[in-house]
């Protein structure tokens, strides 16, 4: 049987990326300046850094339910399922919106929405799981519930450039940020289980990787029984950072031998949102086939 994969672009796969992988994708809206834009089709991410850095107005939206269900219509006259891994659930309302769309006709026993509780590279991660389920022979119901079974499976080390955006998201309080700007901090956050939160405090930019780099280790050797990485995929992802994130890569790749490949990706624009320029994160996920 013929199943299609769907995720969005707060994967950060870029539309050539998607078509390599054969994930079909849907762009996540967003409002700047008043104006409507669709990451990818007519947002860039460095038109975004552009008006972010203006201090234009940004939110971010989900996409219509009657995109989704056009593209369920289309999918499904050439295949036979859709597995479709949206954004975390607990960061957006559109796997919510997704599932609830999926217990209607004609949807029902031929779409299975998958809520990962993942972002980011992570996402990708999943989607690249699901294709491999599928080459091997499993059925989409099963591939939906082995990603769900594996949800908290990955991790995901970020470290921020300014506070300015944290505060401005009301992630951090003014006074939070006027002294850990004033003490040069740069906070190390985490995405666990699709919710950002503070991990630790650091002030340069070698303390923060060689944070997350512990943390991922720590992560591979107690959570994943990974040690060497082999059985982890890992990613390096970055806004308008590329050359901090292929140094981290490097260092990746000698502490953890076994990893083979690390990937360089672009962060989705939802995190950019709250995390502003400069991001550089570390995202890893168990491999589960």
């Amino acid at each position: 049987m013929r199943t299609a994969i769907i995720t969005d672009t707060n994967s950060g796969l870029s539309e050539t990326e998607a078509k390599k992988y054969d994930i079909k994708l849907i762009a996540m809206p967003f409002s700047i300046g008043g104006e409507d834009y669709l990451e990818g089709v007519n947002l860039s991410i460095e038109e975004f850094l552009k008006m972010q850095a203006a201090d234009m107005d940004i939110s971010t939206s989900q996409p219509s339910p009657l995109d989704v269900m056009q593209l369920w219509d289309e999918l499904l006259q050439s295949y036979d399922n859709i597995l479709h891994i949206p954004m975390s659930s607990a960061l957006s309302n559109s796997c919510e919106t997704a599932m609830a769309l999926s217990k209607d006709e004609p949807y029902e026993g031929r779409v299975y929405v998958v809520d990962s509780l993942r972002i980011s590279a992570t996402q990708v991660h999943a989607c690249i799981e699901a294709r491999n389920m599928l080459e091997s022979g499993m059925e989409a119901a099963k591939v939906a519930e082995v990603l769900y079974e594996h949800r908290y499976d990955y991790s995901i080390y970020l470290t921020v450039d300014t506070l300015k955006y944290l505060k401005k998201g009301g992630r951090i309080t003014p006074a939070a940020a006027l002294i850990g700007t004033l003490l040069n901090i740069k906070p190390v956050l985490t995405i666990q289980g699709g919710k950002l939160d503070s991990f630790a405090k650091v002030r340069t930019i070698k303390q923060a990787k060689a944070t997350m780099l512990s943390a991922i280790k720590a992560d591979l050797e107690k959570r994943f029984e990974d040690s060497d990485g082999s059985k982890t995929r890992i990613a390096v992802v970055h806004a308008n950072n590329d050359e901090v994130a292929k140094e981290l890569r490097e260092e990746i790749l000698k502490e953890l031998p076994g990893v083979g490949d690390i990937s360089i990706a672009n962060l989705s624009l939802s995190i950019v949102t709250h995390t502003g320029p400069g991001v550089i994160a570390i995202a890893a996920s168990k491999k589960l086939s």
